[in-house]
């Protein structure tokens, strides 16, 4: 055979064997069985017992390059669920997921993502302008779940109709059999689905004295969802533990877990948190979705200038990148941004994270453990005995972490971090007071990225109108010069809101060398600020004012979270 000649996919047994999940007897003993039956080596493999049938769907979808789909974690949006016909789904072993309205494109689950009778009839039922992405799931699988699927309401408002209208059975809740038909069940997962749909960021359960209000963080602000009785919120409070894998019977003591579902066509994970309260347990679940929370570095809204500034930071083989802004501001989006802009097989990047929220291939991400001491400060001393290139620490909250992060930059390594402070500037008072001396500053920090999020307003309605008075203040000009700005609506497109999505503003500060001179004789704020201006530096506040001008955002949003009275003297 010739070095040019194709290479031969290897062939299910002999991959199961190489993996260790079957022995070589095994699965001598599955091929004739194979001869005598007459049936798929997978199927016999599960029928003996050898492997599981989530094993075979992994090991097929590696084997055919395909993706597939773990069933048991999977919420189907119920419009798709009413596209396809209970009687099509069971002829073809396949289940709908997710529908995008938009895009025309339905995610379904199908035992042979190959067969193309199946796919050709389920687009000719859609009506045939309906593209259909295949995901591999075990036969067993399926026909489990299509009469549980179709054979409930899967909609909020039918869900609540048919909890008003029933009697609920909390113990049932606990059971791990057959769970999926509840009522409270199917609520807990549609609000879940729900808030992924509205790309909510956070999902609140708020007990008050005689109900429970439910709310969204929906780009950045709040909003009330749905309001339940008090009397269903035990089995809503147990239904999330139990998804979480927390101690039901621990009411008095605040805990942390961690969801895992595919939703929406696509996985998503759920930091659950519940604090105890007057009015019973207060549970909250950041929506942890890797497609909207891991951004290409040049979708991040930055000008071209900013985005130079930041890759020549990133260029810069040792030192500190910081990262700073209050909760909520996009800094762990921003950090990952660079990571993914950096990571390739000719470095080796390892972070320790309060906790990792988003897995990133090749990096080596380790969150932080009281229970077994590994705090920010021993973390990173013990990675740098892992040969890093890079290092990220989720935050420097303390003098320990910020002399180690420190040690590390000082040593050949690229570190980076986050901080809480109001402005890239204010980096050097922060640390200073955390008890970082400007000697070990200078020189050591590569640059500052300090930013806001900020509301988009919605294309669809935002309203223009001519500035006047302390607007034209707040943006820096004399008089309109006829420019048009815009202000929120509100139209059936953004719920009536205004706005529709977030975009960040930021101030990308590069150290130089004259810089570190002033940071060593200790200048005041007031000299740093004038000589990184002399330089060209764009403050948060000039780039909010170029984002209203551009028409992206309102002037009301940009002053809800930068101080643009500076500009008024």
């Amino acid at each position: 055979m010739s070095a040019n000649a194709a290479k031969k996919p290897p062939r299910l047994g002999d991959l199961l064997v190489d993996k260790g999940l079957v022995t070589s007897d095994q699965l001598r003993i599955a091929l004739v069985e194979q001869k005598r039956q007459n049936l798929p080596l997978g199927k016999i493999l599960v029928r003996l017992g050898f492997v599981t049938e989530a094993v075979m769907r992994d090991t097929l979808g590696e084997l055919l390059d395909q993706e597939s789909v773990d069933l048991t974690k999977v919420v189907p949006d119920d419009k798709a669920i009413k596209l396809v016909p209970k009687e099509v789904a069971r002829r073809y072993r396949l289940l709908p997921i997710s529908y995008d309205a938009e895009q025309k494109i339905m995610t379904v689950a199908m035992a042979d993502t190959f067969d193309v009778v199946a796919l050709d009839q389920a687009a000719a039922l859609l009506g045939g302008d309906v593209e259909l992405r295949p995901l591999l799931a075990s036969e067993a699988e399926i026909d489990a779940v299509i009469d549980q699927f179709y054979g409930y309401e899967l909609s909020l408002e039918g869900i609540l109709h048919e909890l008003e209208t029933g009697e609920i059975d909390y113990q049932s809740l606990q059971s791990g059999v057959g769970t999926y038909s509840h009522p409270l069940v199917r609520l807990v997962d549609a609000l879940l689905a729900e808030a992924v749909k509205r790309r909510a960021s956070d999902v609140h359960f708020e007990p008050e004295e005689g109900f429970v209000r439910i709310r969204y963080r929906i780009d950045g602000v709040l909003r009330q969802i749905q309001s339940l009785h008090k009397s269903y919120w035990s089995g809503v409070v147990v239904r999330v533990k139990v998804m979480a894998d927390m101690n039901i019977a621990e009411t008095r003591a605040p805990q942390d877990g961690r969801i895992s579902l595919t939703l929406v066509g696509r996985p998503i994970d759920f930091r659950v948190s519940t604090q105890p309260t007057t009015h019973g347990e207060n549970v909250v679940l950041r929506v942890l979705d890797r497609d909207r929370g891991i951004v290409p570095l040049d979708k991040l809204s930055l000008t071209s200038e900013a985005l130079s500034a930041l890759k020549l930071m990133m260029a810069r083989p040792e030192g500190i990148i910081l990262v700073t802004g209050p909760t909520g501001s996009g800094k762990t989006t921003t950090l990952y941004s660079m990571l993914g802009y950096l990571n390739s097989e000719s470095v080796n990047i390892m972070t320790l994270e309060d906790p990792v929220e988003y897995p990133m291939s090749m990096i080596r991400q380790s969150s932080v453990n009281e229970a077994v001491k590994l705090d920010f400060a021993n973390g990173v001393r013990s990675m740098m005995r892992q040969d890093p290139d890079i290092i990220l620490v989720g935050e420097i909250r303390d003098e320990d972490t910020a002399k180690m992060a420190f040690r590390a930059a000082m040593t050949g390594h690229q570190v980076y971090s986050t901080l809480h402070t109001n402005s890239a500037l204010g980096v050097i008072p922060r640390l200073t007071d955390i008890g970082v001396t400007p000697e070990v500053m200078s020189g050591n920090i590569i640059g500052v990225v300090a930013q806001r999020l900020v509301r988009r307003l919605c294309p669809h309605c935002r309203q223009a109108y001519t500035p006047e008075g302390i607007e034209l203040y707040l943006l820096g000009l004399a008089s309109s010069d006829n420019l048009t700005i815009y202000k929120a609506s509100g139209c059936a497109q953004c719920e009536y809101r205004g706005y529709m999505g977030r975009i960040s503003l930021m101030e990308v500060l590069r150290i130089d060398k004259e810089m570190d001179e002033m940071m060593v004789r200790r200048a005041s704020q007031r000299e740093l600020f004038a000589h990184i201006i002399s330089k060209g530096f764009v403050p948060l506040a000039e780039d909010g004012v170029r984002r209203v001008i551009e028409g992206v955002t309102s002037l009301d949003e940009v002053s809800r979270v930068v101080d643009l009275t500076d500009r008024v003297a």
